[in-house]
């Protein structure tokens, strides 16, 4: 595996119209007072980069999702989809992200990040809220690797507290989780990203439901630096 170290300075605001969502982000987040947490809408939010939580075809036609597509219009997921078809055969694993030019000045960019395999999708019981939030974050150190500075503010809703049904406080424990991952460390890939997660909150259904977790890198040489 091959990661590295970075800071990243980015601006991050945690918004969404869910009062529960609101106030556990409030809990998870305390002591990471860089972070902008407000309820209301994220079209609301001038940023480089809204993050949208999507299904593995890029279907924009539930939640955030088709909120996002009747403001910014019919061609933004004809890009996403596009995107996905020539990046992943069409289907974008859950654990991973794509950017793409919003074909607006505010976003310039949309980053779409599956919560879930198909429209509607239970997800409560999965780790599938860090992988999301992790890819989305991590589609960031991408976009900037190839375009320095092209993002420097994002902004997040509730990563599948709406239609994945996942708990509002399970939901921003695991968003917690997603991005200290970002700040601590790039991934080369989303495989290494994903089983990266995997492998350290694959038991976190046996821990309380308030209990944050930060994903540490694993031993490796120095020559892996």
């Amino acid at each position: 595996m091959s990661m590295n170290r970075v800071q990243a300075p980015l601006r991050v605001v945690l918004t969404d119209i869910n009062p529960h969502v609101v106030e556990a982000w409030r809990a998870a987040f305390a002591d990471n007072p860089e972070i902008e947490i407000h309820r209301g809408s994220i079209l609301e939010k001038y940023v480089d980069a809204w993050v949208t939580p999507t299904n593995s075809r890029g279907r924009m036609d539930g939640g955030v999702d088709a909120v996002i597509k009747r403001h910014l219009g019919a061609g933004i997921q004809l890009r996403v989809q596009r995107t996905i078809r020539d990046q992943c055969a069409g289907r974008l694993p859950v654990g991973s992200a794509v950017c793409v030019p919003s074909g607006a000045t505010n976003p310039k960019f949309l980053i779409s990040t599956p919560t879930m395999e198909t429209s509607a999708q239970n997800v409560s019981e999965t780790l599938n809220v860090a992988l999301a939030c992790a890819a989305g974050f991590q589609a960031i150190h991408r976009q900037n690797n190839e375009a320095p500075g092209s993002i420097e503010s994002v902004a997040l809703v509730g990563m599948g507290a709406e239609t994945g049904r996942v708990p509002a406080r399970v939901c921003a424990n695991l968003m917690w989780t997603g991005y200290t991952l970002f700040k601590d460390y790039r991934f080369e890939d989303y495989d290494d990203l994903r089983s990266t997660i995997i492998a350290q909150l694959d038991d976190i259904e046996n821990a309380p439901t308030d209990q944050r977790v930060r994903i540490v890198r694993p031993e490796r040489s120095a020559t892996g630096r």
